[in-house]
């Protein structure tokens, strides 16, 4: 038994590490996280405990490197981590599920949500689809293509991410 305060095992920061930079990716492939933010966050993984050669070189990398370099470095990554870049749809459905919760939580509006292409996303579950079609293309034409008002609108979208959030789990986790 580890004494109160005592620092983390090493095995086990590089496995939340490594979980981590799993989720970067997923999220890095939902457009969630942009290039330039992903030598930070190689500084951040490194801190963490996991040490990889090209981690260490993109962890010194300036925000403003070539995004095609930072890619390809950040591919580099994590094929040395032993993790796979998520199939984009995928990654987009759990960025979705991120969504309805944030909207659960206040961290977002019905509104912006009606700013960012989720009427786009390739919805494969019906938890899923009822949620993903009451998102417009955008925010003025709420009441046009949902023949809704707007506290009408948020209410059922609301309910909606109710529904997707407490919903299984798809796919690998991200």
């Amino acid at each position: 038994m580890r004494a109160e305060g005592a620092t983390p095992e090493p095995e086990a920061s590089v496995r939340s590490g490594l979980t981590a930079l799993g989720e970067v990716a997923c999220r890095y492939q939902a457009d969630e996280i942009r290039p330039e933010d992903l030598p930070m966050i190689a500084a951040e993984a490194l801190a963490a405990g996991l040490d990889t050669p090209t981690l260490c070189e993109l962890a010194g990398w300036p925000r403003n490197a070539d995004a095609r370099d930072i890619r390809d470095a950040f591919g580099q990554v994590l094929a040395e981590s032993g993790i796979g870049l998520p199939d984009r749809g995928l990654a987009r459905r759990h960025a979705l599920r991120r969504m309805a919760a944030r909207l659960i939580d206040g961290g977002t509006t019905p509104a912006e949500l009606a700013t960012d292409g989720w009427w786009d996303t390739d919805a494969e579950t019906a938890t899923e689809q009822s949620f993903v079609a009451l998102i417009p293309q955008c925010d003025c034409c709420i009441e046009y293509t949902l023949g809704l008002d707007r506290q009408v609108w948020a209410a059922q979208l609301r309910n909606a991410a109710l529904a997707l959030t407490s919903s299984p789990p798809i796919g690998p986790g991200c």
